[in-house]
């Protein structure tokens, strides 16, 4: 009992279990979260993610031809999910916080073949982020940017089409590490 009380990188572990992933893992949730189902945090097999509420948009995007619709859980939820610290306290939200806890955390989304992409939590409840499972009903290739995707509504803000925010919208997402 004693050693379960100890702290994990600085943070007390309230260790709330996630279901085990019965498939091939294809996401590690990783950091500043408590809820767990490994040692480094929370893994994910797309069974797991497809039972998270899914959230759909029509879009276009800067890397693919014409408008096609994506779905996949909203990024706010599956951090809510993995127990974001302060989510809990955050769910009335104060509309006089936009500098709160959500807005000074980050995560660090890192992609198959490297490339990795700091990305404000703030972002997340600004606009509808989803972690795409699916364009057009179909799973996500990794030759079409898949498995996962973290993907902003493109066509829905021209804010979003900026340089800084496509460098936001990480393709072949196999990691998030919440900080």
């Amino acid at each position: 009992m004693l050693a379960l009380s100890i702290p994990v990188t600085g943070h007390a572990r309230t260790d709330a279990s996630l279901d085990m992933p019965e498939g091939p893992v294809i996401l590690t949730i990783s950091g500043d979260i408590t809820h767990f189902n490994a040692t480094q945090g929370a893994r994910f097999d797309r069974d797991m993610l497809q039972a998270l509420p899914q959230h759909s948009f029509e879009t276009g995007t800067p890397w693919t031809e014409g408008s096609s619709t994506y779905s996949g859980p909203l990024m706010r939820t599956l951090l809510e999910h993995v127990g974001l610290p302060g989510s809990e306290n955050s769910s009335g939200n104060s509309s006089g916080n936009s500098s709160g806890n959500s807005s000074e955390n980050s995560v660090y989304v890192s992609a198959l073949n490297g490339f990795e992409a700091e990305i404000p939590i703030s972002d997340f409840y600004e606009y509808d982020v989803i972690l795409a499972l699916e364009r057009n009903g179909q799973s996500i290739p990794i030759r079409e940017y898949g498995p996962l995707w973290v993907l902003y509504p493109f066509s829905q803000d021209e804010a979003l089409l900026s340089e800084k925010m496509r460098f936001r919208a990480v393709w072949q997402v196999m990691q998030i590490n919440v900080r």
